[in-house]
């Protein structure tokens, strides 16, 4: 009889020789961010007039969220709190300082892949802290610490980068690149993915482009040109917004000042859709560096944008506000493994949800401080709902819900209460205020929406002075009413 070791030791050499695994290979990650863009901005999303074939080939393997949007920010610079929200899988009111730091507790996606087996590499913009790049990423090169290339420094042509430091220190000047920022960062990514063909564990690459974000004065000698004269004006143009919002005052509306005529928003639109192209054409380039580690089909691909931009729709220009042109974003996962491909899908959702997606794609438990919810389901076909609703948060100044097709905008600026309300089906450019012609649906969502900041603990933080009145900590209702629907 044989033994039970010898019969033990027999069973694991024969799984060794018939190529049996204890556990699955698990997939790679390979992660797109872009600055600033549009979702309206790409060709496969129904622009004619925009060269993005690289991003379209992505839309066509993948599952596109039309409906994406980012939570919102307390600051003009979305893309600080937009990025920490998509790290941490949390919500507006739920990161630290607005994401200008990531706190050890709030465990960032590269940071739990990482401490799960994969080799994780990260390159281009980091809106947040230095610390929380080295808790998540191993590996990086072409650095960029910071909101965006400066006008004065020769911005995208000269970027200020940094190379991976194992201390975290980051100490002394950063290094200028001699190629314009998008082609310094899918370098380091191509670089990066030739050196993955001998590894056994799976990656994640973080790819952070800081294009199409201006500034839009120079373009590289790559990616398609346009001209003015061939740029179609957006449906929903407006020289100048109809009401003060509390931010038209903000740098991103003085790049180009209110009332602005249809030749000026024509003109910058042809510099930013060149920008669009310039990047597409380095999402290609990782895109086939991916295809020849042989990996491309064990790899997911997430593609997004950490907001949008008004460039000239509803009279502004920049992306502080709560239209859909400026907190919706384009996103796409593509997953190799899926039957499902080439779809689009209106789920609601937030770009913090991606975060627990690709925990659930990859087999991980989700961490405890993760507050987003999976969109493995809408995926896989066996939802078409995700979210009942999305509340949106700019400043201490505009609060928004979407909602049954609907989204309801309320202002207090100054004092001076501002509601609007659109059929996002019928008037998707968010010209026409209902608001004051259905005075019981506009209620119904002001009410929602009260709910909504209660949970989402709107303007919780105690040393908030609109906590306070005359002495006294105001109460939940208290501080809504006072802040933002009193009249």
């Amino acid at each position: 009889m044989m033994k039970k070791e010898t019969f033990i030791s027999a069973s694991l050499a024969l799984m060794v020789l018939s190529g049996c695994r204890q556990e699955v290979e698990k997939p790679n990650i390979l992660f797109l961010l872009v600055d600033d863009m549009q979702s309206a901005a790409i060709a496969a999303l129904g622009n004619k007039g925009i060269y993005t074939p690289n991003i379209d080939g992505l839309i066509e393997e993948g599952v596109t969220f039309t409906r994406t949007y980012t939570n919102g920010a307390l600051c003009g610079a979305l893309s600080m709190p937009s990025r920490a929200m998509l790290l941490t899988g949390r919500g507006v009111f739920e990161i630290q300082s607005d994401g200008m730091k990531i706190p050890k507790d709030h465990i960032t996606l590269p940071e739990h892949l990482r401490a799960s087996g994969y080799r994780t590499f990260g390159t281009g913009k980091w809106h947040s802290d230095k610390a929380s790049f080295n808790r998540s990423f191993a590996e990086g090169e072409n650095i960029f610490f910071g909101g965006m290339h400066r006008y004065e420094e020769n911005g995208h042509c000269s970027p200020r980068l940094r190379h991976y430091d194992v201390t975290g220190a980051y100490e002394g000047e950063a290094f200028v690149g001699d190629k314009f920022s998008s082609e310094m960062f899918a370098d380091a990514a191509i670089n990066f993915l030739k050196s993955t063909r001998e590894d056994k564990n799976p990656f994640m690459a973080f790819v952070s482009f800081t294009s199409p974000h201006d500034p839009r004065n120079q373009l590289p000698d790559y990616g398609k040109k346009y001209t003015a004269a061939e740029m179609a004006l957006p449906a929903n143009f407006l020289p100048e917004h109809p009401f003060d919002n509390g931010e038209l005052s903000i740098r991103d509306e003085l790049l180009l000042p209110p009332p602005r005529t249809a030749e000026q928003v024509k003109g910058e639109l042809a510099l930013y859709y060149g920008m669009v192209s310039e990047v597409d054409v380095q999402i290609g380039r990782v895109l086939e560096a991916l295809e020849a580690t042989g990996e491309r089909d064990n790899t997911i691909i997430v593609f997004a944008s950490d907001n949008g931009l008004a460039m000239g729709q509803n009279g502004l220009l920049g992306k502080q506000n709560l239209y859909d042109h400026s907190v919706g974003v384009p996103m796409l996962i593509v997953n190799p493994h899926a039957v499902r491909k080439g779809e689009k899908t209106e789920a609601l959702c937030y770009l913090y949800d991606i975060y627990p997606t690709l925990c659930e794609l990859v087999g991980l438990d989700i961490p405890e401080s993760v507050t987003g919810r999976s969109l493995k389901h809408v995926m896989e076909g066996t939802a078409d709902k995700h979210r009942e609703d999305i509340f949106l948060a700019y400043s201490n100044q505009q609060r928004g819900l979407v909602k049954d097709g609907y989204k309801y905008i309320i202002y207090n600026v100054e004092g001076k209460i501002t509601e609007q309300l659109f059929d996002l089906k019928s008037d998707s450019g968010e010209l026409v205020n209902l608001a004051a012609d259905d005075p019981e649906k506009t209620a119904g969502y002001r009410i929602l929406l009260s709910q909504r900041m209660k949970e989402n603990r709107d303007f919780c933080s105690l040393d908030n002075p609109l906590w306070w009145k005359d002495g006294r900590k105001l109460t939940w209702d208290e501080l809504i009413n006072l802040y933002i629907f009193e009249k």
